[in-house]
């Protein structure tokens, strides 16, 4: 079991009035699998991506992802799940401007301190694994937004992560790289990589084995897509 929710709730105060934004949320995720998370804005998904994700801490229940149950970790602990354990991919890609893809992509192992000659190996290979191997010295400004974005899949999965999460990955994209996006992941994914995706279009979900629907902070209904 890679990823564990029990009973999650999660209020915020707006004012002196506390107001739910999650109820009730159990859901688990098998290694290996590739579940879309899909609900309309509003629903609760953004908030249940910040506590997958360990931005945030649930208001009750538990939590456990590869083993580690994250509401007893510190704020550096769950710096370090976020650095060593979950690739982030989001909508608006959050390359630095200045810097190639490859220095893009060797950040995460710069946060990690792996050294020079080993953390540039890894990069090559992680952008060789998205299909960018002719653009490592090219800036964000010189390629497309399909470009863009599988550089920040290079990034997201250059430390090897437990997880792969995105947050709408296609949102930013025209119909045809959106799809050469979706196919990257399902490569990915049958590469033995745990991609959980966060949408509200059921197009995009589809393309997951395992379609979850939040509305109103609860998760209603689960499907198989075989």
């Amino acid at each position: 079991m890679i990823l564990e929710l029990k009973g999650i709730y999660k209020d915020y105060l707006q004012g002196k009035m506390r107001v739910p934004v999650l109820r009730d949320v159990n859901f688990s995720m098998e290694e290996g699998e590739y579940v879309a998370i899909m609900g309309p804005s509003g629903s609760g998904k953004t908030t249940l991506m910040n506590i997958i994700g360990c931005l945030d801490k649930p208001t009750e229940g538990n939590f456990y992802l590869d083993g580690h149950d994250i509401r007893s970790c510190s704020e550096n602990e769950m710096s370090d799940i976020r650095l060593h354990k979950i690739g982030f991919v989001f909508q608006r890609f959050h390359l630095l401007p200045r810097q190639s893809a490859l220095s893009n992509v060797e950040m995460p192992l710069n946060y990690a301190r792996v050294p020079k000659k080993e953390r540039r190996a890894k990069a090559l290979r992680a952008l060789d694994r998205v299909g960018l191997s002719d653009r490592v010295n090219f800036m964000p400004n010189q390629l497309s937004g399909g470009q863009m974005q599988r550089v920040a899949i290079a990034r997201a999965i250059v430390n090897n992560p437990r997880l792969l999460l995105a947050d709408e990955p296609t949102g930013a994209l025209d119909s045809k790289s959106g799809a050469q996006v979706m196919e990257l992941f399902q490569k990915l994914n049958e590469e033995g990589v745990s991609v959980l995706m966060i949408t509200h279009d059921s197009d995009i979900a589809s393309h997951a084995k395992r379609v979850v629907t939040i509305r109103d902070g609860e998760l209603r209904e689960r499907e198989v897509i075989t």
